[in-house]
């Protein structure tokens, strides 16, 4: 490997490329460790600051993670978020291989803000449980994720659960309640600086910002998230159909997108998900009043 010391461009940027040349062909695969600082500044001639520099801008772009203490390695491709199926971010990333794991932020018992109560069905200042925590994938941070539950449906909660596992998984274990359906939705955001430590990425890195309502199989609405995912690590993946050729009734489901506004509104009730392109109210209107299969 050889690097241009009178060209115009960086030697950390001719390192990094060489690097994502490596990784591009396979010669280093994801979980494969890349080569450290000091082999780095050996191997090319550099300073440790040129090397690390290297490393640090494969990171930033998702790329490579770093774990403190064992170095930094290849990531894998971008995690999928289907709108097929309703999943947790265990099961998600257990289905695709990964080591999923949680960063508790907060873990209480409080009344519900107005948002909150409106979307779990509860009465002004009920009480719920409030759990946020950094979802990490293979010791890399994936999302930021707040949840409320109302306590009435799970009591006890705090003394019963271990905030780093499965939210899902005590839920349907200990008090009988699986999630079947939910509404979700996405939009376009930029990473201000608290999402940006989290999360460790660039401040105005691009984000998506995601609401859901998960249900029960009653259609009792049980859970109301607010998540923030990385857009470096993550994509929405939708499967879209058309109305059937017959002219039948038959509901087709498929997301919502709302053009212009960065927002995809998509419905996770039983395989598909159901509506047109429509207005930002619209799609309100139809998380309202969400149709059954």
């Amino acid at each position: 490997m050889i690097l241009d010391r009178n060209s115009a461009i960086p030697l950390y940027y001719q390192i990094r490329q060489q690097l994502l040349e490596q990784i591009q062909s396979g010669e280093l695969s994801p979980g494969q460790p890349i080569p450290s600082e000091h082999e780095i500044s050996n191997r090319f001639g550099v300073s440790r600051m040129t090397a690390r520099q290297a490393t640090k801008s494969l990171c930033d772009e998702g790329v490579a993670y770093s774990r403190p203490g064992l170095g930094t390695f290849v990531s894998g491709s971008k995690q999928v978020k289907t709108s097929t199926e309703l999943l947790s971010f265990t099961q998600e990333t257990k289905a695709l291989g990964g080591r999923p794991a949680s960063r508790v932020l907060a873990f209480e018992e409080g009344a519900a803000d107005g948002e909150v109560a409106r979307a779990l069905h509860l009465g002004a200042k009920a009480r719920v449980f409030r759990l946020k925590r950094v979802r990490i994938a293979d010791a890399v941070p994936m999302s930021i994720e707040e949840s409320f539950l109302s306590s009435k449906l799970c009591p006890k909660l705090q003394e019963t659960f271990d905030p780093r596992t499965s939210l899902y998984q005590v839920l349907a274990d200990r008090y009988g309640i699986r999630m079947t359906a939910a509404d979700e939705v996405a939009e376009a955001s930029l990473a201000h600086p608290e999402v940006a430590r989290l999360l460790r990425i660039k401040k105005d890195s691009p984000v998506f910002m995601l609401t859901r309502i998960s249900y029960a199989g009653n259609s009792q609405p049980v859970e109301f998230v607010r998540s923030t995912y990385r857009g470096d690590r993550w994509k929405l993946v939708s499967r879209l159909t058309g109305n059937p050729a017959d002219g039948s009734s038959t509901t087709i489901r498929k997301p919502v997108v709302v053009t212009g506004k960065d927002e995809v509104l998509l419905h996770r009730r039983g395989k598909y998900a159901v509506g047109e392109g429509q207005s930002r109210e619209g799609s309100r209107q139809l998380t309202r009043k969400r149709a059954e299969l």
